[in-house]
Order: structure tokens, then C-alpha cells, then sequence
């Protein structure tokens, strides 16, 4: 009996060591990729993670404008293409075959409040963990868009078992106060490799003679162009600043779907060969070594990556009350109110671009080689 007994225990032993030796793969449900916030943030996290216990399955829209990355290819990612989530009729069913298949034990989904629908179908295939993070907040005046989010936001916790949110804002607007407080929102940061955005003065003096302003106050910023990065109201800002700094430029780094309206507020204030329009990249730290200062108005942010680069690059960065507190990482901070002019605004810039900036303590918490670990053991935990 004794024999038997030890051959079980063996037997038991043997299959947790097989299960150790590869490692879990979690389900990442990324949505439409388009070279902005989100996925960059998750992708940094797997950069970092411990590929030997963890690795990701990214699972995103067929009708993305970016292609999967090879260079995660490479590091054991897989990326498997779905329908659009506006076709919920076929992404509910195609994303279901996926999870059956494949016997996830985490299911981790970064749609905000749309997370509803890959948590519903997760739960329905009878997957343990399932985790809802919050990257957004309230899209400030778009009243059709916040009804859809308020609607969904009801159902945030019902088919999810665990709560993430990028900022204490984005956790109690999603999950409510009582969560928030209860400690049951966990707030993973919006980490970067720091490594990656360290100031290089020969890398910003060979990139700014490339791009012909090696003698030009530069004005940043880094963001999709989209209602709530408030790019309108950056080029009225930037309009001040010329009358201030004739030699000024103004880099825009991003696309999306307001492109044209930006183009033609550019037209309007007559001001073409004074903008840049870099178009959008997945190697943002190219540009911050050039800029001088960021302005970023934006009307809503859950937690802006872009303020976390630029001040890890060095460079300082005016920004709006609606991004949340947690970004003012270093003394070259400065918070201004959407309510003040663009005179006012553009005031702030030139003032700011003359700090060198230093980074506060807190600013480690942004650091992936510090949060990266952190997310790897608690998958492991479950």
C-alpha cells in the first residue's frame, strides 16, 4: 500500500515538474492594432517577461492598420487574427474555437469596457482567470460613445474574475469605488523600457540635422490622431508659440481617423511649413531625442504612455488636468487647465523647455524591469 502510495505521490511530482518545464501561455486580447498606447504597453510587457514561464497568445482585429511584429515572432508570441468586434456575430464564435482549442487558464483583455464580450466568451468556454483591464476613463463631450461605454460598464465585472486598470482613475471609473477601496483593482502601470528613451545629445544632434531643424525650437507630440489627443487645440497653441519662437517646428507623431480635419486646420492657420507629420511608428524614442517640449491637451486619458516616455527621455512636457497624477514622474511636469488659452498654454512651453529634467523616485514604478516580474508571478500565482 505504501509502495502504491509512493508511486502516486512520484507520479503527481512528475506532472507538476512537466507543466513547470513549459511555460503557461496567457491569452492577450489586444483588439485592433494601430501602433498605439495599449499595445505598446503589453508588448512591453512581454519584452520583459520571463519567457521560460510566461508567454503571450496576442489576439487582435483582422482589419488592423499595423501587422504583427516579428521580433515577438521571434520570442515565442503568437498572434492570431480575429473578425472585427464590431461583428460581434462572428468574432463571439471565431473567438470561442480559439479558446476551446487551446485550454487557456488566463484570459487577460484589454478592450475596456468591450472586454465584456472576450470575457463572456471565455467564461463560456470555461476559463478560470479572467481578467478585465481598464486603459480609458469618460471620452470627455463624445455623448454616443461615453452612453456605450456607461452601458457596458455595467457589465464590467460580471463574466470577469480579476480587475486591471492603468491608473487609479481608469480603476475606480470602470470598477467602481467600493472595488477600488476594497483592494481588489490591481493598477499595473503603463511601464516602458526605460533603457530604450535615455537622452543621447549625438543621436539628437545627427537625427535634427537629418531632419533639417538642428536650428529650431521643437514642439512634440506623440499620439493618435483622434478626438481625444485634442490636436485642434495643440495647433492654436503652436500658433502662439510662433509668434514667440519664429524658428519653432511642430512634430506631429501619429495618424488616424482625424487626420484630414487636422490637415485642414493646419491650411487654416497658414501654417504648413511649420509642421512635420512624421506618420506613426513603433519607435517613438527616434523623435523624443529631438524635441525640445511636449504639449499634450488631451480632452481625456486613462494613463498617458506618451507623458511617461517623454520624461524618461528628458524631455519636458505640458499636459492637461485630464490626464491622471500618477504621470508626474520628474520636475519637468507641468499641468495646465483645458479652460486656459492657447497663449497661455504656449507660454507654459517655453518656460518649461528651458528645465533639465530629472526624474523623481516614483518614476520606478514605470520601469518594466521593475513591473514586468511583478505581472509574471502573479499569472504564476493563479
Amino acid at each position: 500500500m505504501k509502495k502504491v502510495t509512493a508511486e502516486v505521490a512520484l507520479s503527481v511530482f512528475e506532472e507538476k515538474q512537466n507543466k513547470c518545464a513549459s511555460p503557461i501561455r496567457v491569452a492577450q486580447i489586444i483588439g485592433k492594432m494601430w501602433a498605439g498606447g495599449v499595445e505598446a504597453v503589453v508588448f512591453n510587457y512581454y519584452r520583459a517577461i520571463d519567457k521560460k514561464q510566461v508567454q503571450f497568445d496576442f489576439y487582435y482585429d483582422e482589419d488592423s492598420t499595423v501587422q504583427p511584429s516579428q521580433e515577438l515572432i521571434d520570442m515565442g508570441a503568437r498572434f492570431i487574427k480575429l473578425p472585427p468586434y464590431q461583428k460581434i456575430w462572428k468574432y463571439i464564435p471565431c473567438l470561442y474555437q480559439h479558446l476551446r482549442k487551446n485550454k487557456y487558464k488566463i484570459v487577460h483583455s484589454h478592450l475596456n469596457t468591450l472586454s465584456v464580450f472576450p470575457l463572456l466568451t471565455a467564461a463560456m468556454v470555461g476559463v478560470p482567470v479572467r481578467i478585465a483591464h481598464n486603459h480609458s476613463v469618460p471620452s470627455g463631450n463624445e455623448w454616443k460613445r461615453n452612453a456605450l461605454k456607461n452601458f457596458l460598464k455595467m457589465f464590467s465585472k460580471v463574466f470577469s474574475t480579476d480587475y486591471f486598470a492603468c491608473s487609479e482613475k481608469a480603476g475606480r471609473w470602470l470598477f467602481g469605488n467600493k472595488s477600488y477601496d476594497s483592494g481588489k483593482v490591481i493598477v499595473v502601470p503603463n511601464a516602458i523600457e526605460n533603457k530604450r528613451f535615455l537622452r543621447d545629445e549625438v543621436i539628437r544632434e545627427k537625427k535634427r540635422k537629418q531632419m533639417n531643424i538642428d536650428n529650431s525650437f521643437v514642439v512634440g507630440h506623440v499620439g493618435r490622431f483622434t478626438y481625444a489627443k485634442n490636436h485642434l487645440f495643440l495647433l492654436e497653441i503652436f500658433k502662439e508659440i510662433l509668434n514667440m519662437k519664429p524658428n519653432a517646428k511642430l512634430l506631429l507623431v501619429g495618424d488616424g481617423e482625424l487626420r484630414d480635419e487636422i490637415k485642414s486646420k493646419i491650411s487654416q492657420l497658414g501654417i504648413w511649413d511649420q509642421v512635420i507629420l512624421a506618420g506613426k511608428t513603433t519607435s517613438p524614442e527616434e523623435f523624443y531625442h529631438v524635441i525640445d517640449v511636449i504639449i499634450l491637451p488631451s480632452i481625456f486619458e486613462g494613463l498617458s504612455v506618451t507623458t511617461i516616455e517623454a520624461q524618461f527621455s528628458g524631455v519636458p512636457i505640458v499636459i492637461s488636468e485630464a490626464v491622471p497624477k500618477e504621470t508626474n514622474i520628474s520636475n519637468g511636469f507641468k499641468y495646465m487647465k483645458l479652460s486656459d488659452s492657447a497663449e497661455l498654454w504656449a507660454n507654459a512651453a517655453i518656460e518649461l523647455s528651458n528645465i533639465s529634467v530629472e526624474l523623481l523616485p516614483e518614476s520606478q514604478r514605470f520601469d518594466i524591469k521593475y513591473a514586468a516580474p511583478k505581472l509574471t508571478n502573479w499569472y504564476l500565482s493563479k
